[in-house]
């Protein structure tokens, strides 16, 4: 089994392998850049060689920015009964699409 890494970014913890790719909040990084993420936690073959960060590991996984763009739209419903108050709006949420390139 691969290595598996826990990272953190936009307020999120994400589960990942080199080689995946993942949708996060939106970053401020261009197509095509690499950054990299703050790792809380690395395991190698699932339970052998278990790091955990207190609270983290520092940067130790790289990720290339592959694309921008938004998901589904979500519809929001607002109603008050016996006021004759309805309301619907929708809302889709900008994402950054990276793949996992490196997990030191």
């Amino acid at each position: 089994m691969a290595k598996i890494a826990v990272i953190k970014t936009g307020g999120k913890q994400y589960k990942v392998t080199s080689g995946q790719q993942i949708k996060v909040e939106k970053l401020p990084q261009e197509v095509g850049e690499t950054l990299k993420f703050e790792t809380l936690l690395v395991t190698e073959d699932t339970g052998e060689n278990l790091e955990i960060g207190k609270p983290s590991l520092g940067e130790r996984v790289e990720g290339k920015v592959i694309e921008h763009g938004k998901n589904k739209k979500v519809t929001v419903v607002k109603y008050k009964n016996k006021t004759r108050y309805t309301r619907t709006i929708g809302h889709r949420q900008e994402f950054t699409k990276i793949e996992i390139s490196q997990l030191a």
